[in-house]
């Protein structure tokens, strides 16, 4: 039986995920990094997948998951007559670390309970057989047909083997204690541990390590709780190695249950480079907002000819993510087909370059000037822009039903020229006049091709009757005041179309453009854009209401999913980085207003 989407929690250690069901099962994770095969995917198949469970025999327990404050060490509880139990779920994030683990551990908090351990991995998407061997009663080693994977699992306890998979039954009293460890090893050998030392020691560790980077936050404002959950997630979504953030650590999680959309995020997206850049400046993370702008320079060196930038890489930048369908999985709740890859890696999407600048742009202003040979390389990039930005393309929704020229692309594209302008002139880098002309040519076009007058509003693409969420962000990067009339029809054109409630559509998928079969529900991360729109515009009542009602939209842990279905379940690749971008954003946007506001209310005696 598969668990919802939202019934699970993730832990991490910068190189990779897992997630932990409430039910007391990793149904999913890549091993060792963000964009391996899986060792667990029951999540994606139930019987073939794979996953490691630890959780009471009976069936009669009441399950309850939190994290220990400001941390991302995972608490699964399970409450029955008999005795509580407590699973300690996390993966050590620096040096306490021996390779890269897993470790759970699980402990009776009261009473007397059985408990039953069930370690099945199922190696490289579970496509590959494997080997067991054992190394004593409380170690096993677990190796891959091609004998390119090894996997050492550990216990405190006695493990049994039973047809090539590893369980074990055992009960607990009060203040007893049982540890199992999954590691990647290099080889069969592995050094000998104390393990019950090494996993408590590890422990006050990781939650001294998370604990610690929480503290650095300079966010003090009205959502501080939902504010951290939301940076601790992004933070678990950072590659320690290349300082990238993948767009989620999942794959195939269908965006309609029973539906063909189910894509791999397991990528970096230089769309979310601006975003993250800021969120992390905002929030004083400047050490991984300078890895990240480090790996951002990179693909910017690596690029050569202009134009030739790529929408999505690989975590270590690489450029090609052939897409495959994983025909052997059935796919969450029988949603085909499982795709590892991503087709769209190769589409042309002008808005990037948007994106890429505005980052570009943000970081110079708020941290560190960027250098002069950086500069020369993204001046190609920006003539190219100047070239092609009538070019009709994908856009940012990365449609599959054929060329047009969107609003968004093309509002990027002015976002591009007009922060290279900015940057050149912060500097006093010379640049060619044709810069200002083709940018205020985007802005006029934009006005006049895109302005619908019978419907009041900037719509979709050129001659389109309809309106698109991505339009929210005109007034976010600053091409268009929030209280500039033509802006609010907008706005209330596609409260009218795209909203339900506090749920934002990211277009009228009956419209058939992004060429695929199926729906899909609201995107959480246009919610979060509304919520923004809504404060910028004055409307702070109205934006704080639907904030803090789609925060009641998250999971029992505060994480979303990419989308939301129309019973509130999760639906997409989860957690979603972009949404919790958007999240932070609009906090900090509503928090910003609402100071204003209350700044202009407080009357001096020197006021009057």
């Amino acid at each position: 039986m598969y668990q919802p989407i939202e019934n699970y929690g993730v832990i991490g250690d910068l190189n990779t995920i897992a997630l932990v069901g409430l039910n007391g099962s990793i149904d999913f994770m890549c091993f060792p990094d963000f964009d391996s095969p899986t060792i667990f995917a029951a999540l994606l198949d139930k019987s073939k997948g794979g996953y490691f469970r630890i959780a009471p025999q009976t069936a009669a327990v009441k399950p309850k998951q939190l994290y220990l404050p400001d941390t991302n060490v995972l608490l699964t509880r399970f409450l029955s007559k008999e005795g509580i139990a407590e699973i300690t779920d996390f993966m050590p994030v620096e040096t306490m670390a021996v390779g890269k683990e897993l470790i759970r551990t699980a402990t009776c908090v009261h009473g007397q309970i059985e408990l039953v351990m069930e370690c099945f991995p199922r190696f490289d998407y579970a496509r590959t057989g494997y080997s067991i061997e054992r190394v004593n009663d409380n170690e096993v080693i677990f190796i891959d047909e091609h004998e390119t994977a090894i996997l050492r699992f550990r216990s405190t306890i006695p493990l049994q083997i039973n047809d090539g998979d590893v369980f074990a039954k055992f009960s607990l009293g009060t203040g007893d204690k049982v540890t199992f460890m999954l590691e990647y090893a290099a080889s069969k050998d592995g050094k000998e541990i104390d393990l019950h030392k090494f996993a408590e020691e590890s422990l006050y560790a990781t939650i001294n390590y998370w604990k610690d980077w929480t503290s650095r936050s300079r966010y003090k404002g009205r959502w501080m709780e939902v504010v951290n959950r939301s940076a601790l997630v992004l933070k678990l979504m950072t590659s320690q190695r290349y300082g990238s953030i993948v767009a989620s650590p999942t794959f195939g999680l269908p965006e309609e249950v029973g539906g063909i959309r189910n894509w791999d995020y397991r990528y970096t997206w230089i769309r979310d480079a601006s975003f993250t850049i800021y969120t992390l400046l905002k929030l004083g993370y400047k050490k991984e907002a300078r890895e990240f702008m480090g790996w951002v320079e990179k693909r910017c060196n690596d690029i050569g000819d202009a134009g030739s930038l790529r929408l999505m890489y690989g975590i270590d930048g690489r450029k090609d993510l052939f897409e495959v369908e994983l025909h052997n999985l059935e796919g969450y709740k029988k949603s085909s087909p499982v795709r590892i890859g991503n087709g769209a890696y190769d589409q042309v999407q002008l808005d990037i370059y948007g994106e890429l600048l505005d980052a570009v742009y943000l970081y110079d202003k708020h941290d560190e000037s960027i250098s002069y040979d950086f500069w020369r390389n993204i001046t190609h990039q920006v003539n190219w822009v100047c070239q092609h930005w009538q070019t009709p393309d994908q856009g940012i929704w990365e449609v599959r039903g054929g060329k047009k020229e969107f609003l968004y692309s093309r509002l990027l594209c002015w976002v591009a020229l007009d922060r290279a302008i900015k940057i050149a002139e912060s500097h006093s880098y010379p640049y060619p006049p044709e810069w200002k002309q083709e940018r205020d040519k985007i802005f006029i076009s934009i006005h006049d091709d895109f302005w619908n007058n019978d419907i009041q509003a900037f719509v979709q693409y050129k001659g389109a009757d309809t309106v698109d969420a991505a339009t929210l962000l005109m007034p976010i990067v600053r091409f268009i005041g929030p209280k500039d009339p033509k802006w609010l029809s907008t706005l209330k054109r596609i409260e009218d179309e795209l909203v339900s409630d506090s749920l934002v559509y990211r277009y009228r998928n009956n419209e058939k453009l992004d060429g695929l079969k199926g729906g899909e529900g609201t995107f959480s991360m246009c919610t979060f854009w509304y919520v923004e729109c809504l404060s910028k515009a004055g409307q702070l009542n109205k934006a704080r209401l639907f904030f803090e009602k789609m925060l009641g939209y998250a999971n029992h842990l505060g994480l979303y999913a990419e989308m939301l279905g129309m019973q509130g379940e999760h639906l997409g690749n989860f957690p979603q980085a972009f949404t919790h971008l958007g999240l932070i954003s609009a906090a900090l946007a509503l928090d910003r207003q609402f100071d204003d506001q209350r700044n202009k209310d407080i009357v001096t005696d020197d006021g009057f």
